[in-house]
């Protein structure tokens, strides 16, 4: 048995992600060969410098703006040797520009029946230049590493370690409110599953679930749940009152504002829920061949509409991609075990959808794609296709959904195709290169504050599976890119984009970071270290503010290997802070700016200030994108192919669906059955246009309910009189007859063929680094997936 319960008025935690946000890194020695052998110092050159221009490198001579700096770096590079016995380590920075970092080393063996365990935690707070041994307090109790360090998403200081109390099935929490320099401890009657959790909107208060609690506990809010997310000052949770959380399809989906003192059933039959942006969805059993149907709710689960989706069967399945406030993504597989599907973009309210992009790469096992959220541009995303002829290639679209294109090719760089150069294609490599086991060690990488700045490994060339990545870097949003770096990188966004730091992913020990004052077209290299070491990760402050950097990994030693960490701090290598000369105004999605016509996207065009590549400075802490927005008129470019309708390829024409041609298109809305009228066309979500040529679009109220199966939401207090029960079972069972008879009558006389609600067997949402939590996958009758836990720990091998 789960249950959920809350806390007054402990304080510390974490936001509701499944995984942790970059605020926290845990790293593991893994396995190598020679693991335990002692390294011998040898001596490095320090002087180095890699140059890249068109193709291979370019002129070493052009890349002059950095003089002498390794004196710089070595006066401000700061080593940490960990000699502890530890497997893991944890990292978690305690609020923001405060230059506290914690540190949890971790070692778990188990020895007979027992289990021997240590636990070393140190303190910072200078960004990592030096630590302290704080272990004492927290009684040298033993963490639970995979609870990790949970830190108060509203950086107030406040942080909660988890660990076991010994022979009894409880845990102990160690609570912190002044960043980590005082701890007290807490001993729960229960013993805690997942990481302890803030509510949302008020860190006074912790959530938790457990399997077991004690009758002394006050505040639980509800026994036998599965899952649970917060949305604002709202926590939804699901339930079963037989207490099998796998048996999908007969949950009920409950919410409460007041931590349990009431909560409301808002939805029966649930298979999965979670919440993106503004919208709650959630799976729904229709109670037919096991198949199940997406609702969509923008106020909370008070209301819901059905999504309004192409059919698909049961061995098919759908897949939330990414949702923001204005749209949701989703991706629909194709029949057949493809391994390819068609992205949907909705309308404002997440309810009608349209054809946006057709053969999608989407892994057929384990649920993996390469959909990316380019976050330092606004509307831009990228993804995988297979072409025509079944060649992997990525394609951008600049205005979220409306147009996808294939990206350009970096300018004089040899293709690597066999069969001529019309096959040669430029692919960038994410999740799904991953899975396919290609020497990918880092997503993407994009900041807010680092307008247009792409970081990514790529190949060039026909087939891209089996070649090794490049580094590639695009400064326009994804229009172009250049070549950075020659193989596999871990890399870092630090000063808002003015510095980069990169690190080569080898299985050798190294002693060498590359950095970049020019947003990747010139690479300087130090040698930080005489002693190499086995690298395992690079950590920096998140939000790209910072001038720091750590490298963390591990060197061995005769009898066990020890952590060690290497912190750089950069700021005295740029002398000057930036002033007005250093920026240089810059229109996104332009190629001229004193074009009147040029740049409009999504409705407006956007002019940034943005800093000279030449320009060797220091952005700050305190920088802001500044930026200067103007409206356009409309065009048949802020719109989308409405429902019903698709893009032609190479075009910005919107057709009907062969399927669809002589239908009246109808859909469910508010409970209602709408017929819509559609040249074609509807407005991006998020589009701000003004006047200009608005084709013609209208939505007719045809008077029809259109019923969900999902249950009317209910009130229910955490205390409910005996008496009130008849009553309920009376009201559900007339609610019941209700829904029954009403998907009877739609089905048989209303929908008549042409009613477009969608059937769907397995729905399963991307991380939260496109935008959106995650939903339980959901598994279709064909086992082609299988439900899988999310992680909490993020591993950097």
């Amino acid at each position: 048995m789960k249950v959920l319960l809350v806390f007054l008025p402990l304080v510390m935690g974490s936001d509701f992600p499944d995984r942790p946000s970059r605020a926290h890194l845990t790293f593991g020695t893994g396995s190598r060969s020679g693991f335990g052998l002692h390294i011998t110092r040898r001596s490095v050159s320090t002087e180095h410098r890699e140059v890249r221009s068109a193709g291979d490198g370019g002129n070493r001579d052009a890349c002059t703006a950095l003089r002498e700096y390794e004196k710089h770096l070595e006066n401000n590079t700061h080593t940490n040797i960990f000699n502890d016995l530890s497997g893991s380590v944890s990292l978690a920075w305690v609020g923001d520009g405060t230059g506290v970092v914690l540190v949890m080393t971790s070692y778990q063996v188990p020895i007979f029946m027992l289990e021997f365990g240590q636990s070393k935690l140190y303190r910072s707070e200078n960004y990592g230049k030096s630590f302290q041994d704080v272990t004492d307090l927290i009684n040298s109790t033993v963490i639970r590493p995979e609870l990790g360090i949970a830190i108060d998403p509203q950086n107030s200081g406040k942080v909660i370690l988890t660990g076991d109390v010994s022979g009894t099935r409880r845990s102990q929490i160690f609570c912190s409110m002044d960043f980590g320099n005082t701890f007290t401890g807490h001993t729960l009657p229960f013993e805690l599953l997942l990481q302890i959790m803030y509510s949302p909107q008020d860190s006074q208060v912790l959530l938790a679930i457990s399997t077991e609690v004690s009758n002394n506990i006050r505040m639980i809010i509800n026994t036998y749940v599965c899952h649970f997310r917060g949305l604002n000052n709202t926590i939804f949770f699901t339930t079963n009152a037989n207490g099998s959380c796998s048996d999908k399809g007969t949950l009920e989906l409950k919410k409460t504002t007041n931590y349990g003192q009431t909560f409301k059933t808002i939805a029966t039959k649930i298979y999965s829920f979670g919440v993106g942006g503004r919208f709650l969805f959630a799976s729904v059993m229709t109670g037919t061949d096991n198949m199940r149907v997406i609702h969509v709710s923008v106020d909370q689960g008070e209301g819901w509409n059905i999504a309004q989706l192409p059919d698909v069967g049961h061995e098919q399945f759908y897949s939330i991609l990414a949702a923001n406030d204005d749209m949701v993504f989703m991706h629909v597989d194709e029949p057949g075990d493809t391994g390819v599907g068609t992205i949907y973009v909705s309308d404002d309210r997440g309810t009608i959808y349209s054809k946006s992009l057709e053969r999608h790469l989407y892994t057929s096992k384990g649920g993996d794609t390469d959909f990316t959220n380019v976050t330092s541009l606004r509307g831009v995303y990228l993804t995988s296709v297979l072409d025509q002829n079944d060649l992997v290639q990525t394609v951008v679209t600049f205005d979220q959904g409306g147009e996808w294109m294939p990206l350009q090719k970096p300018v004089n760089i040899q293709c690597k195709a066999t069969s001529g150069s019309d096959q040669c294609s430029f692919h960038i490599h994410a999740s799904y290169s991953m899975t396919m086991k290609i020497n990918v060690p880092m997503l993407p990488l994009t900041e807010p504050n680092a307008v247009g700045l792409i970081l990514a490994h790529g190949s060039i060339g026909e087939d891209t599976s089996v070649m090794m990545p490049d580094v590639y870097v695009s400064d326009d949003g994804g229009y172009s890119w250049i070549k950075a770096l020659s193989g596999p990188h871990h890399y870092a966004i630090l000063d808002s984009g003015g510095l980069l730091v990169a690190v080569e992913d080898t299985s050798h020990p190294i002693n060498q970071i590359k950095f970049s004052t020019d947003e990747g077209q010139c690479w300087y290299l130090y040698n930080f270290t005489s002693v190499p070491l086995y690298f395992s990760g690079l950590a920096s402050e998140p939000g790209a503010h910072s001038m720091n950097v750590s490298l963390w990994g591990y060197r061995e030693s005769l009898f066990f290997p020890y952590w060690v960490s290497v912190t750089i701090d950069f700021k005295q290598l740029l002398s000057r802070d930036c002033d007005t000369e250093d920026y240089v105004e810059w229109l996104a999605h332009s190629d001229d700016i004193s074009d009147p016509s040029d740049g409009c996207m999504l409705g407006y065009k956007e002019k940034f200030l943005r800093l000279r590549k030449d320009s060797v400075c220091w952005n700050g802490r305190d920088y802001v994108v500044n930026k200067q927005p103007t409206p356009c008129p409309c065009t048949l470019d802020d719109f989308l192919c409405d429902f019903g309708y698709y893009r032609v390829e190479n075009s910005s024409e919107c057709v009907e669906q062969q399927d669809l041609v002589g239908h009246i298109l109808e859909f469910c809305l508010h409970g209602k059955l709408e017929q819509l009228q559609t040249s074609g066309y509807r407005k991006v979500p998020g589009d701000k246009c003004e006047g200009g040529n608005v084709p013609e679009r209208k939505e007719i109220d045809l008077s029809s309910k259109c019923v969900s199966n999902l249950l009317s939401p209910k009130l229910e207090t955490a205390t409910q009189s005996s008496s009130a029960v008849p009553i309920t079972a009376i009201v559900i069972v007339i609610l019941v007859m209700s829904v029954v008879a009403g998907i009877f009558f739609i089905k048989k006389y209303v929908c008549g063929g042409r009613f477009l609600v969608h059937r769907f067997s397995v729905l399963q949402e991307q991380d939260e680094a496109n935008g959106i939590d995650e939903l339980e996958t959901c598994v279709a009758e064909s086992n082609r997936r299988q439900f899988h836990d999310d992680s909490d720990e993020d591993l950097l091998d």
